[in-house]
């Protein structure tokens, strides 16, 4: 959690929960939107009676408010939104994505130790023994815009198998595979290069199920060896090491809001 100053433009009372208002949440999401801390975190200091609403103390987590007219405050110190931020990170193999792991084990967070800033989270998963593009941000209208399969956004991966993946195989991703009960289809998926007893192939989704790709391959009977995310949309992973941390340019955050649509909301 940020401790910060008392902003100029503080946010400023709500009335009732039916008063029509700008941006509209729960507390306990307003926090978190505000960019002060998680939703978990927010809903602990709500309980603990440190939050105000327009000089009233509320304890609880549900109590709507206006983002752009509510005067928010955590132990008497008005909040203000944060300015948005934007990082990349490889994420390495073995790392959990959370925060907080209760088994201990290392998480993504660990990547971020020399980050000095406001409460951003990670962009969906990438599970523990997937490697690759993971984004973060407090930005959370465009985070949502990103993992919503309403806007299309494509995921592409480079995947490590033990096989040689025909064109067979390959159609059969993109035909669709049930798996439990659910319709697992890619976009796209091609080879990339082949060796004597593997390959490397890519594949694009427009939808984020829950281990998709490896539930498509261990439906084929394919064991998957690597997986590893290159991109989103047009922002690509390209040479950034391993465990390393960049800040999103401009350009790339515009481009991945015109893809999502975030944009051109944000205009209208």
């Amino acid at each position: 959690m940020n401790q910060r100053r008392p902003a100029q433009n503080a946010h400023r009372a709500t009335r009732g929960r039916d008063e029509p208002g700008g941006r509209r949440a729960t507390l306990s999401r307003a926090l978190s939107k505000l960019g002060y801390c998680s939703r978990t975190q927010a809903e602990a200091l709500i309980a603990e009676g440190r939050v105000s609403v327009d000089g009233r103390k509320t304890t609880d987590p549900a109590t709507w408010v206006d983002l752009d007219l509510a005067m928010i405050a955590v132990d008497g110190a008005p909040i203000a939104e944060e300015k948005k931020l934007y990082l990349m990170l490889n994420k390495p193999r073995g790392l959990v994505t959370t925060r907080h792991d209760p088994e201990g084990r290392p998480t993504v967070y660990d990547c971020l130790k020399t980050f000095d800033g406001p409460h951003i989270s990670p962009v969906g998963r990438l599970d523990k023994a997937s490697e690759g593009m993971l984004l973060f941000t407090n930005d959370t209208i465009l985070a949502q815009a990103l993992l919503d399969p309403i806007t299309h956004v494509t995921k592409t991966y480079h995947v490590q198998v033990d096989r040689i993946m025909d064109p067979t195989l390959l159609s059969r991703m993109t035909t669709g595979i049930m798996d439990d009960g659910e319709l697992l289809t890619a976009t796209s998926a091609r080879l990339l290069r082949s060796g004597d007893r593997n390959a490397w192939i890519e594949v694009e989704l427009k939808e984020g199920r829950n281990r998709q790709i490896r539930r498509m391959l261990e439906a084929l009977d394919v064991e998957c060896l690597r997986l590893v995310r290159v991109a989103i949309a047009d922002l690509v992973l390209g040479d950034l090491a391993k465990g390393a941390v960049r800040s999103l340019s401009e350009t790339e955050v515009r481009l991945l809001r015109q893809k999502t649509g975030v944009e051109k909301l944000k205009r209208n």
